[in-house]
């Protein structure tokens, strides 16, 4: 009966230390969360850049993100689009098994081929930033 008792109290600290463990990871994940939304860009969208005739057009993988949270900036040789990925409401309080869509502030710079550029136009299209660029 001794036995059993000890048994028993050693599997319940066990228990208690495990899910003390899980409690700790799951804070640890949802400041990681919070500190890389508020910090320099952590991420940089996918783009394809191609010539076409007089314009130069470019596809920014943006989904997820409205066109209210990122700008876009031609500068010289380049062109620049930042902002940010918020993380859906719906996951805050949520515990986290995997976290692989990036979320938070972005940045990316591209260089242009040679000319001069000027913005012509850009839109969404299916979670996608399209970028038209004109020569000079």
């Amino acid at each position: 009966m001794l036995a059993m008792r000890r048994r028993n109290t050693g599997f319940w600290i066990w228990a208690e230390a495990l899910d003390l463990l899980r409690n700790a990871e799951r804070l640890q994940r949802r400041v990681v969360a919070q500190d890389a939304l508020q910090a320099v860009p952590c991420w940089e969208p996918a783009v394809d850049l191609y010539e076409q005739g007089d314009e130069l057009k470019l596809f920014v993988a943006l989904p997820g993100v409205s066109p209210r949270q990122f700008e876009v900036i031609l500068e010289g040789a380049g062109l620049v689009v930042r902002g940010s990925r918020p993380i859906p409401s719906a996951l805050q309080r949520a515990a986290i098994h995997r976290l692989e869509i990036p979320y938070g502030r972005f940045e990316r710079r591209i260089t242009l081929p040679p000319g001069r550029f000027r913005l012509h136009k850009q839109f969404f299209e299916d979670g996608c930033l399209a970028i038209v660029l004109r020569h000079l």
